[in-house]
């Protein structure tokens, strides 16, 4: 997995994201001498949180098979802003037992170094973070917790930093390299005169004092990095400032603080890289501008944000707009030219025209839904072949098994039906006059025509699969039509929608088995008709309180009607829940399910010409959840 890994709690650097990790690090390696310490920059088994767009998750690094410089500086609070933010250097980097080691080695000459060393040749702990980019990680999850960690295996190390909150407790400076040697006996430029004796606790308060003040502008320091990089505002610094938070705080309401406000100009941030939408990207301005134009003939329609500001605009005000984007002067030209040119010169007005054409296309397009398609199960086809939907038997019996006896080896059968996808597809034309009269009520009922027409398609497909081979259904793969005696679902002759052929329906679908003869009990959920038994189907069903008991209607609120108005004549059909029981199923290509619209500027028709399509197929994977009756 090769990623530049989007965490950092420092501003970034080279435009890349340096991600930090602290340890703790103890003061007993230290060399007076040189100025030296040993440390532990970093052990891998110190699980760091971090966040990306997927959510939290563990950071663990390992050093094994790494290159190191030869030398890194050492910084004070990964601050890369100043000269006077380098405390020093540290070389020698080198892996040892999985541990990042090397040596700190303090500048003379900078009065924040001078007083690290002494605070080190006093034992005092300091926490010590490396500032790097991952080049290459890994993704594992723990079997124990269940958590997400990612394992950076190929890291360029940039910097260390001193800092006072580390991130990774478990490991510190060294104590076993060097001699530890007491601190050098200096005497300070600003060394106050030696207090009173009764002064003695007063001295002690204040030299902590100032510790903690030096140590909370450390803090205060890291805070504004992380501030700066989560892209938040001075109020933001200050509130964190003026409520002594800690490094962790701090990075913790950066986390939510971007969680929950709304990135500007549709920016997504992540804490060190804005992976966002550019508002003059073409194509997001023809979804925009195409939705606005759209809205002008809907006005139901919720306008989202960004198309607001196109709200309005005639289709002679978006061919202007077209070619201005694209540096071309419409000073002095007729509307006619200006819309010529557009459609020509540029290819986003045509796109703009057919995008708000294809809403209103798809919208009458689900709006002209298919009884039969209620009935039927919806999937996917990777491509054009022949799709073979393959049917596995019941589980066979468990069989008792004897002391000492041996289990018996169980079989499953199969059996296959299939059918394929073919592609449907109109063009019609938006002549140059609509589009200069702004007419847009000559193509939107063009384009919701041909939705309509689209949805029809789909659904005289389903109708004409049903009433194949005379009302009995398509071949399945055993040579018999779908309505067959011998499937068991066929009346053997026509009656009219009442309880006692209802009850035939019913019993006919509960008898039916699987492929190994297995009961597998499927129950009636839809009763389909055409609109000659729509009224006598309604009545049968309704819910009404009878004055006998004989004469309650077993099957009020258990059976929903579909009615489909391409089925003609008496015929009637029950079928089970599709969500249960194989039976119909129809297909869209994959990625590409319902209409699909592509525009172009006319060469041979004066105008933009749009080309709806949609691929689909269907076919009746099992007969066993349909039951017909041909009714009278």
């Amino acid at each position: 997995m090769n990623a530049v890994t989007p965490i950092a709690v420092s501003e970034p650097m080279a435009e890349e994201a340096i991600i930090t990790r602290a340890l703790p690090q103890a003061a007993t390696s230290w060399n007076a001498e040189t100025w030296t310490v040993d440390a532990t920059l970093a052990t891998p088994g110190a699980g760091v949180t971090r966040y990306d767009a997927r959510g939290e998750y563990s950071e663990f690094l390992s050093f094994e098979n790494q290159s190191w410089p030869v030398q890194i500086p050492l910084l004070d609070s990964h601050r890369r802003d100043s000269i006077d933010a380098r405390l020093g250097s540290v070389d020698t980097l080198r892996a040892v037992g999985g541990e990042l080691h090397g040596r700190i080695r303090l500048s003379r000459h900078h009065p924040l170094s001078q007083r690290i060393a002494a605070e080190i040749a006093d034992g005092h702990t300091l926490g010590v973070s490396i500032g790097y980019i991952t080049r290459e990680q890994r993704e594992r999850t723990n079997p124990s917790t269940k958590r997400r960690e990612m394992i950076a295996t190929r890291l360029d190390v940039l910097e260390a930093s001193l800092v006072t909150i580390p991130a990774d407790r478990s490991a510190g400076l060294r104590s076993h390299s060097m001699t530890v040697i007491p601190a050098p006996v200096e005497t300070p430029v600003s060394t106050p005169a030696s207090p009173p004796a009764n002064a003695a606790a007063s001295t002690q308060e204040r030299a902590e004092a100032a510790n903690t003040i030096v140590d909370r502008a450390a803090v205060n320091g890291e805070i504004r990095s992380i501030a700066r990089l989560s892209g938040l505002d001075q109020a933001w610094v200050d509130s964190q400032i003026d409520g002594n938070a800690t490094a962790d705080n701090a990075r913790q309401a950066a986390f939510a603080a971007m969680s929950q406000r709304a990135a500007p100009a549709g920016q997504v941030r992540n804490t060190s890289i804005s992976i966002g939408t550019d508002h003059s990207d073409p194509e997001l301005r023809v979804r925009q501008v195409g939705e606005a134009l759209y809205a002008r003939h809907n006005p139901g329609h919720q306008l989202s944000e960004p198309a607001r500001q196109f709200f309005g605009l005639s289709t002679l005000d978006i061919a202007r707009e077209s070619l201005r984007l694209r540096g071309m002067a419409t000073t002095g030209l007729s509307a006619a030219t200006i819309v010529e040119r557009a459609m020509h010169a540029t290819s986003d007005f045509p796109l703009i025209l057919g995008d708000a054409v294809g809403r209103t296309l798809r919208e009458s397009y689900r709006a002209a839904p298919s009884g039969l398609k209620l009935l039927g199960r919806k999937t996917t086809a990777r491509d054009f072949r022949t799709k073979h939907r393959l049917q596995i038997s019941e589980g066979p019996r468990l069989k008792q098994v004897v002391e000492g006896g041996e289990f018996e080896q169980g079989t499953f059968d199969e059996a296959k039906e299939s059918y394929k996808l073919s592609t449907w597809g109109r063009i019609f034309s938006i002549s140059r006059t609509a589009i200069v009269n702004d007419d847009l009520g000559a193509f939107t009922d063009l384009a919701r025509r041909l939705g309509q027409a689209a949805a029809a398609t789909e659904a005289q497909i389903l109708v004409d699969l049903l009433v194949s081979s005379s009302g009995n259904g398509p071949t399945m793969s055993d040579g018999k039509p779908l309505f067959h005696a011998d499937h068991g679902n066929k009346a053997t002759s026509g009656s009219a929608i009442s309880v006692g052929s209802l009850s035939i329906a019913r019993s006919a679908l509960r008898k039916q088995v699987g492929l190994t003869g297995e009961a597998i009990d499927i129950s009636p959920r839809y009763i389909l008709v055409g609109p000659d038994k729509e009224t006598e189907v309604e009545q049968l069903l309704t819910v009404l309180n009878p004055a006998k008991a004989e004469d309650t209607n077993p099957f009020a609120g258990k059976l929903a009607i579909a009615v489909d108005a391409r089925l003609t004549g008496n015929r009637w059909y029950v079928s089970a829940d599709p969500a249960t029981v194989d039976g119909l199923e129809y297909a869209y290509l994959e990625g590409e399910e319902g209409v699909v619209i592509e525009t172009k500027a006319g060469f041979e028709v004066d105008g933009v010409q749009v080309k709806a399509r949609v691929d689909f197929g269907a076919g009746f994977v099992d007969h066993r959840g349909w039951y017909t009756n041909a009714g009278a």
